[in-house]
């Protein structure tokens, strides 16, 4: 437990938070980019692609994804584990801490329900 009774300790963790939700949607993003690489190679040179570069990329690009929801959740039960840590004064009146929790769910499961439309999409 915290003795600071400082709120400036449940903002720092908050924006640790929301910094780890950005790194969250850009792995995510970079992922599904990875992923359609092969298809846009496929395209614009056919002759000069092999199926094992497809592969690649579409697994390479789901893994990117999978890091991306990874890294979701692992954060928002760090900062959950946090939050149980202050103290009443710490939190100002009438704050909501735990919207950055939903944000951070929301994006994992996004990213989950993406990578399923895409190895759905692959059979």
């Amino acid at each position: 437990m915290s003795d600071l009774n400082d709120p400036r300790v449940l903002f720092a963790a908050e924006r640790t938070l929301l910094a780890w939700n950005r790194t969250t949607l850009g792995l995510i993003a970079f992922g599904f980019v990875v992923e359609r690489a092969g298809l846009l190679l496929k395209i614009i040179a056919p002759a000069h692609t092999s199926p094992v570069s497809d592969v690649t990329t579409f697994w390479l690009g789901l893994a990117f994804m999978a890091i991306g929801v990874f890294a979701a959740v692992f954060s928002s039960r760090q900062y959950l584990a946090l939050l149980r840590t202050l103290n009443p004064a710490e939190i100002p009146q009438g704050y909501k801490p735990r919207w950055g929790l939903f944000v951070n769910g929301v994006v994992a499961l996004l990213g989950v329900i993406l990578m399923v439309m895409l190895y759905a999409g692959r059979a």
